[in-house]
């Protein structure tokens, strides 16, 4: 599986997070920003947008380095991904992911 692929499967290098850092792209950070913010009525700026991957050593955002529950929870299993536990059809925590974007469960199942 890529590195690329966060715990919850979703693809990080189409994540505009990831993108924005890897190509050092203010307008796409501030873009990105506003959006965030718009979509999760949180005080999100361009700085908070620099992300690496969840899996990979490196710069995330605060939410994914501190808040994302899937991550910390498969940080606490020690699996690579949500694929490798066994309660990934039936994870709550998971769920909103997946309904959300169903190629995050494909990744996850690759």
């Amino acid at each position: 599986m890529k590195n690329r692929i966060a715990y919850c499967g979703l693809d990080c290098e189409k994540c505009d997070a990831y993108l924005a850092t890897i190509h050092d792209d203010q307008a796409l950070r501030e873009k990105t920003a506003k959006l965030w913010a718009e979509l999760n009525q949180a005080p999100i700026l361009p700085e908070h947008i620099n992300c690496e991957g969840c899996r990979v050593d490196g710069v995330k955002t605060v939410y994914c380095e501190n808040f994302c529950e899937i991550r910390q929870c498969a940080l606490k299993k020690g699996v690579t991904t949500c694929g490798d536990c066994p309660d990934v059809e039936a994870c709550q925590t998971l769920a909103e992911v997946i309904s959300n974007n169903p190629d995050a469960l494909k990744n996850l199942k690759e």
